[in-house]
């Protein structure tokens, strides 16, 4: 049987794969798993930034989130519902950013914090993404511990130890606030377009950057519930460059619709990806002394130009698996203060504990208006390498990414390629899909090779 989790928590189609019933379950089992040792929940609390003496409660305490989707309120019931029955207190959030809820679970000192939200997936989708004590996200162990007590049928409280649930009132304001706080340098005279993909960071984005001090023009910021992602956001990035142009913007942010990531495009709409703001970030950050070790951690996806950039600057890059929650734990383990992807989840972890679009956005909109320096021209310290991404829909991603004829494709084509480029293959965390990458010093030298793999693929 599949695992329930995903690289980023557990998502299918709404009501359909995703239903109230198991987002109940999984709720219940969670708050067993994650409120059976509140000592080192509140440890865990208070080493994040939170309250330093928490407030004393009877029950332990959960925080919920969602973007906007229509299935959110379905689903933010179900797990409210949950929560409750096994006996925490709940305190809703609404409509709040993936970081702003991680945020908010360590300074309320909640024991977990839930997220409702399906983040670049289309609408129809959605998910359940589930913060420990702190707003860390959570260790592959304790995921399977709370998938396996889902079927478990254990007493419920009852009287006064069931949970009750409540609106937390200000909590978009604290985040707010918090990401204020962080900004290194004040964004006044940067005139930028977001794209918000009718997301969770419809209201809050424009807010920060404006309070930040920058003009700011907004596409996509108006939710209705069905639009999210719909052809908008980080994933469609042609309506950006075409504002950021028409518009004589100096660049462009994009985030997905639970704003946990973040890409950029130049003042001539060439785009920026997470390398380049990786590399950017980095760069200013060891300049003010805040790269710890003076080391950034990325993931197997991150281009060969994003490492020869850092080795120029004398910089150690360390190397995880794809997904944020592995960059984070390699951090964590390193003492490193940033890390992120390609695909523009970045992690600073001095301001936060998972990754986050907004604050991404900031530091990088800052680093512009100190240095005087354009994004296109800072996103040059990265040469990049042609690399070429096809996703190859499958039945079983794993049997196929681990059959015989794919391995053998995969090692011909890496022969081939030598020490010049590099071949890439691996299931998808979130979707029935194998993704192939391919580098390699030329572009139709890339797209050769990662057709011929992807066939095998298509076809084991």
């Amino acid at each position: 049987m599949a695992r329930l989790f995903g690289t980023d928590g557990v998502r299918g189609l709404a009501n359909a794969d995703l239903t109230p019933a198991l987002a109940l379950r999984l709720a219940t089992s969670a708050a067993r798993v994650l409120t059976a040792d509140p000592a080192k929940a509140r440890a865990a609390a208070v080493s994040a930034g939170g309250d330093q003496k928490p407030p004393t409660r009877t029950r332990p305490l959960a925080v919920i989130g969602r973007d906007p989707r229509a299935s959110g309120e379905m689903l933010e019931a179900a797990v409210a519902a949950g929560l409750a029955s096994a006996g925490v207190d709940v305190a809703l959030l609404g409509v709040l950013p993936t970081p702003g809820v991680a945020y908010l679970t360590g300074v309320l000192g909640a024991d977990l914090g839930v997220v409702i939200s399906a983040s670049h997936n289309a609408m129809p989708d959605n998910g359940i993404k589930i913060f420990g004590a702190g707003g860390f996200k959570l260790a592959d162990d304790v995921e399977d511990a709370i998938e396996a007590g889902m079927d478990a049928e254990l007493p419920l409280p009852t009287g006064d130890r069931v949970g009750r649930i409540y609106d937390e009132h200000g909590a978009v304001d604290r985040y707010v606030d918090h990401l204020l706080v962080s900004i290194p340098h004040a964004l006044t005279g940067i005139k930028v377009v977001v794209d918000c993909a009718h997301g969770a960071s419809s209201t809050v984005a424009p807010e920060v950057y404006r309070r930040a001090g920058a003009e700011v023009i907004v596409i996509a910021g108006e939710p209705d519930g069905l639009n999210i992602n719909e052809g908008v956001g980080s994933t469609h990035l042609d309506g950006l460059r075409a504002a950021v142009v028409a518009n004589g913007a100096d660049l462009g942010i994009a985030h997905d619709g639970d704003a946990d990531r973040c890409l950029a495009v130049a003042a001539d709409g060439s785009d920026v990806d997470g390398d380049a703001i990786l590399a950017v970030l980095a760069l200013a950050m060891q300049e003010r002394g805040e790269l710890n070790y003076g080391t950034v951690v990325t993931t197997v996806m991150a281009n060969l130009g994003f490492h020869q950039a850092m080795r120029r600057a004398g910089l150690t890059v360390k190397t995880t698996a794809v997904g944020d929650r592995y960059v984070l734990a390699e951090m964590n383990a390193g003492g490193y203060s940033l890390g992120g992807e390609q695909s523009g989840h970045i992690v600073m972890s001095d301001y936060a504990t998972t990754g986050d679009g907004l604050l991404t956005a900031t530091h990088l909109m800052a680093r512009v208006a100190a240095t005087g320096i354009t994004l296109g021209n800072l996103a040059k310290v990265v040469t990049k390498f042609p690399q070429v991404l096809i996703n190859v829909r499958v039945a079983d991603k794993a049997a196929v990414a681990d059959s015989a004829a794919v391995r053998s494709a995969v090692a011909e084509a890496q022969a081939e390629l030598g020490e010049s480029g590099r071949v890439l293959l691996r299931p998808s965390g979130t979707e029935p899909l194998v993704r192939v990458m391919v580098e390699a010093p030329e572009g139709t030298v890339a797209k050769g090779i990662a057709e011929r793999v992807a066939s095998v693929v298509a076809s084991a």
